[in-house]
């Protein structure tokens, strides 16, 4: 999972989600975006994402589609992080 996050603005975008084929269907994905949650609590997500794999996993755990220009000016050029750093 790759993601930014903004301090300033408690926002947070997921721009990526990788899953190989055999963790697809195992819960894998809720996993690591409630894990992403709770190593940061208080920051509202949203995402970039329009690929059909994880657009119901997005759905799912309420991280809704990023509106254009709706991210704060700290995110646009924030550093990308990948989860678990």
């Amino acid at each position: 999972m790759t993601y930014r996050t903004c301090d300033e603005c408690a926002e947070g975008v997921v721009t990526d989600v990788v899953l190989d084929e055999p963790f697809r269907d195992c819960g894998l994905g809720t996993r690591a975006l409630s894990h992403l949650r709770s190593q940061h609590p208080g920051v509202t997500w949203h995402t970039t994402l329009e690929k059909r794999l994880t657009r119901d996993l997005l759905r799912r755990m309420r991280i809704p589609r990023a509106s254009v220009g709706g991210n704060c000016s700290h995110l646009r050029s924030a550093v990308v992080a990948p989860a678990g750093s």
